[in-house]
């Protein structure tokens, strides 16, 4: 090989090594994209009495990234389903979006909540009775704040349903994953959880509720 070769293939490998050190201490992106392809994430919580019911309607939106059933709302740190259940935490059951609000607005998100659960009923869902199966709105922020308060009075004012509207907002705070069984119930075991959401008469209620709007 000739010196002139030799020279050139050591400016060439040191300009590759030159350019991905440049790369490695570049700042991300303010728009860089989360795993899976979204981009920078928010956070939604809604509680709407069983979370394995209110993780599928979220699911299947686009721009949702990922969803999760837990706890939130009461005074015990990483409470069990259990203590839960037992109505003494002062947790509601609820789900956790994770969400890209340039493909999906937390408006949209909102929507989809009123129109899956019952706000016509106090401190219950459906089949479900308790605090712990209360509905609300836990937001994120003064942005989220104002929606959530916005969507409630526009709810009051043109509601298809004679009831007051029970659902609470609240602000965010710490949120505790549920036991890994609960996550994704509806996938894991389809069956059990359809007779569950039928026999809680969940769909026949909202289909009362918000007639073709049920659901979406």
């Amino acid at each position: 090989m000739s010196p002139a070769n030799t020279v050139n293939r050591a400016v060439n490998l040191l300009s590759l090594v030159v350019a991905a050190v440049v790369l490695l201490l570049m700042p991300a992106s303010p728009d860089a994209a989360e795993p899976g392809g979204f981009g920078r994430l928010e956070t939604a919580i809604f509680a709407g009495g069983c979370f394995w019911c209110m993780q599928p309607p979220f699911d299947i939106l686009k721009g949702v990234a990922s969803t999760t059933a837990g706890y939130t709302g009461g005074g015990k740190a990483s409470p069990t389903y259990e203590e839960v259940s037992a109505g003494g935490t002062g947790h509601a059951e609820a789900v956790r979006i994770l969400f890209d609000p340039k493909v999906i607005s937390y408006s949209r998100l909102l929507e989809v909540f009123w129109h899956n659960i019952d706000p016509a009923t106090p401190d219950r869902q459906f089949c479900d009775t308790g605090n712990q199966y209360r509905s609300a709105i836990f937001y994120v922020g003064e942005t989220q704040k104002r929606l959530a308060h916005q969507s409630k009075q526009a709810l009051e004012k043109g509601k298809p349903f004679k009831e007051p509207v029970f659902t609470e907002i609240n602000a965010a705070g710490a949120f505790y994953p549920a036991e890994e069984y609960h996550q994704n119930y509806y996938k894991k075991n389809p069956l059990r959880y359809k007779i569950y959401r039928y026999n809680c008469g969940r769909d026949k209620r909202l289909r009362e509720l918000w007639g073709p709007r049920a659901g979406n």
